[in-house]
């Protein structure tokens, strides 16, 4: 079973840094990062995780590196982009997707943002979860 596992998303600035923080809660060994990577972790993806009692305030978002993704057990793409992108990645490591909305997408007033962020965050858990218990299984 995996034990590894890197979470990837184009930006690595919301939904596979949400992802790495409930799997590092949930005890996996957990990381992320990003095809593209932006400057900073999505400041509405640190509020609501924060609501949950996670702290992401000093992830940083990071470039996915292929020698450091052939280090772990699994890999988990959380978005098409990402997911189409690996797909092509000469990586010797069983992957799974998971096709999440960007968060960082959804218009409206703030509250209405948040709602979406939370949204996701709360899709993620579940699919974490999920997955931590097949992990221990």
């Amino acid at each position: 079973m995996p034990k590894r596992v890197l979470f990837v998303c184009t930006g690595n600035s919301a939904r596979s840094q949400m992802a790495e923080g409930f799997a590092r809660a949930m005890g996996i060994e957990a990381f992320s990062a990003g095809t593209h990577p932006k400057d900073l972790v999505h400041p509405m993806a640190i509020a609501v995780m924060a609501e949950k009692g996670i702290d992401i305030s000093q992830h940083r978002p990071k470039n996915l590196d292929l020698e450091f993704a052939k280090t772990v057990d699994l890999i988990v793409t959380v978005c098409g982009e990402a997911d189409e992108e690996c797909a092509h990645l000469p990586l010797p490591v069983p992957k799974i997707h998971w096709n999440l909305p960007d968060p960082a997408r959804a218009e409206g007033s703030e509250d209405e943002r948040l709602e979406a962020f939370r949204k996701v965050r709360d899709e993620i858990e579940q699919l974490v979860s999920q997955l931590a218990s097949q992990l221990q299984g």
